[in-house]
């Protein structure tokens, strides 16, 4: 593997990890981690709950301020919990 494409895949896994902490998840059982994001995974564009998610992380990107480490979000703040 080059050098850049190792650089790019740790650029991307480093990112992902970031969405975890910004998301609050970032002391989440791994499982839920998972079993959340293949959840999502299958919605499809057209749905409603599709677009509301991505709604919920347009803003969440606008809010500039990150999650505090081990910030457990409420069941009302997280779209993956209700």
């Amino acid at each position: 593997m080059a050098d850049d494409e190792r650089r790019r895949q740790t650029r991307e896994k480093i990112m992902l990890g970031g969405l975890v902490v910004k998301a609050g998840l970032a002391g989440a059982d791994p499982a839920f981690i998972l079993g959340a994001l293949i959840s999502a995974a299958r919605l499809k564009p057209d749905e409603p709950r599709w677009r509301e998610l991505r709604a919920l992380g347009g803003a969440a990107f606008a809010d500039t301020s990150p999650a505090a480490d081990g910030d457990e979000p409420s069941p009302a703040s997280s779209p993956l919990l209700s």
